[in-house]
């Protein structure tokens, strides 16, 4: 393991989180920061707080970065697959911990206490979830006000959604887009984006994370602008574009998008959300007036085939179950809720967890489907479901034709098999065995008070909050429900669910391959 050019490119990744800080502080700024009630005096004693809490944080970043670049001062070769993977997974841990200080450094509270009525600050581990959460757009959270005045400074409230749009871009891949690093950058690029279909449409690869980059950064912006012209203040605007197009799902209010109540600003929300499940690679192509490429491609198909049954299916057990009191109003939370889930956004509109069963057995499935590969997207991925579908039937096939051999054909044409089939089945038996024992762990040592009055629903729960973190959702169901945060949980269910959202953003292999001991011996 060449250790010396691990260092050297970890000392650009810190500087990069520093200098993606800065654009946080002018929001501490009084007439900017001032929320709610509190007297302008408060409010600029309290965000000046969030202020200094930053500045700190760019400092620790910076002083990180000069001592990792002072440690590959003498970095020399190439980097393979084996330090391109190491890159990517101490990348995730690096903006995690880094991205935890501001949090921790401004005494940002994740509750009142019941009975002294005192704002309870959020300590390490609640830090460095809220912070992984923001990077692997999961959109998970322990802070249960984030409208108190006197709990969240503005300016941090702003960094937790930059998160997200750091995390949604891929913090490698704005690395390759500054920085390039030839065929190294490829090898990034292939860790950092991983998933069966990832070919770009440029010879360079740097080419390929600019358009992923630009395409991204120019959907933030339309959105963003979007929700502004239709009422939103521009801190409200940002932040909920950020979420969006990252697909993960941090609000500035407690009740996430339903504090709107605006049907409108949801259905356009719902619009941005598809396209950030899509295959960022078919968006190039259709900002260049190629459709048809669009609608050619399977996975894109199916992930609109599955959106519109589920929909469909929600709103039609909704109405008869009287979960709903009209079609339009089926159709806007339908619709919101299941896309939500569907692009691992996590955004809410409605009390999903107030569904009938059917309806919140349709969204715990969608938890494990995802969006498209190439997209800001989590969950397993589309492609992977169909290659995975396919594979079955093949199999099935085989067992009373075992003489006949067919190849493996997505749409329409075969495909070169290779490792693929042996790699889709283990992704899926990987994700299984994770996602068991994580639910065998919360359910052994996780207190029962945690389930408060429905120590009984502990089963479902828990295994809904694991479903929700491994795959990026957020919001779950029962105690992490529409309405619920994960601030009751111990400090080390907790850490299991940074382990589990940071496993779902990078696909498993990259963050399990840090704990191999052989991973990091010399070649």
């Amino acid at each position: 393991m060449n250790l010396p050019l691990l260092a050297r490119i970890l000392s650009v990744v810190s500087l990069l989180i520093g200098g993606a800080m800065c654009f946080s502080l002018p929001w501490a700024w009084p007439p900017l920061g001032h929320r709610g009630n509190l007297p302008l005096s408060a409010a600029a004693s309290f965000e000046t707080r969030g202020f200094v809490a930053l500045l700190v944080s760019i400092l620790i970043c910076l002083l990180v970065g000069g001592a990792l670049q002072f440690a590959g001062r003498a970095a020399t070769g190439r980097l393979y697959r084996k330090e391109a993977m190491a890159v990517v997974g101490l990348s995730w841990v690096l903006a995690s911990v880094l991205g935890a200080l501001p949090f921790y450094l401004s005494g940002t509270c994740r509750e009142r206490d019941s009975q002294t009525d005192r704002p309870v600050p959020m300590h390490v581990v609640d830090c460095l979830f809220e912070s992984q959460s923001g990077f692997s757009t999961t959109g998970a959270t322990v802070i249960s006000d984030l409208e108190s005045p006197d709990l969240v400074p503005h300016c941090i409230l702003f960094w937790r959604s930059t998160t997200h749009f750091l995390g949604g871009l891929g913090i490698v891949v704005l690395f390759v887009v500054i920085l390039g690093q030839g065929s190294a950058g490829k090898a990034l690029m292939r860790v950092e984006m991983p998933g069966p279909t990832k070919e770009g449409v440029t010879p360079r690869m740097q080419d390929t994370a600019w358009l992923f980059a630009l395409t991204y950064l120019g959907l933030n912006a339309v959105l963003a602008a979007i929700l502004w012209f239709m009422g939103l203040s521009l801190f409200d605007a940002l932040c909920h574009a950020f979420g969006t197009m990252a697909t993960g799902g941090f609000s500035t209010y407690n009740t996430s998008l339903g504090h709107f109540q605006n049907p409108a600003i949801e259905f356009v929300v719902v619009v941005f959300m598809i396209l950030a499940g899509t295959n960022f690679i078919l968006l190039y192509l259709l900002l260049r007036l190629k459709p048809r490429r669009l609608f050619e491609d399977v996975e894109w198909r199916t992930y609109l085939a599955i959106i519109g049954a589920a929909t469909s299916l929600v709103m039609l057990v909704g109405l008869w179950s009287r979960d709903y009191n009209s079609f339009f109003e089926a159709l806007r939370y339908g619709l919101f809720q299941v896309v939500s889930v569907m692009t691992t956004t996590g955004y809410v509109t409605h009390d999903f967890d107030a569904w009938n069963h059917f309806g919140r057995g349709v969204l715990f499935t969608l938890m494990f489907v995802g969006g498209c590969a190439g997209s800001t997207g989590g969950g397993l991925k589309v492609i992977r479901h169909i290659l995975f579908a396919k594979i079955l039937l093949l199999e099935v096939e085989q067992a009373y034709h075992p003489s006949v051999v067919r190849p493996l054909r997505l749409g329409g044409k075969a495909i070169e098999e290779g490792d693929l089939r042996k790699s889709i089945l283990v992704y899926f038996s990987l994700i299984l065995a994770i996602f068991v024992c994580s639910w065998l762990f919360l359910i052994t040592f996780e207190p029962d008070q945690t389930w408060g009055d429905s120590p009984h629903h502990k089963l479902l729960d828990s295994a809904s909050s694991v479903a929700a973190t491994l795959n990026n959702i957020g919001p779950g169901l029962g105690t992490v429900g529409a309405t619920q945060t994960y601030g009751h949980f111990s400090w080390w269910s907790k850490s299991l669910f940074i382990g589990l959202m940071m496993l779902g953003r990078l696909e498993i292999f990259s963050i399990l391959v840090l704990f191999v001991p052989g991973f990091w011996r010399s070649r």
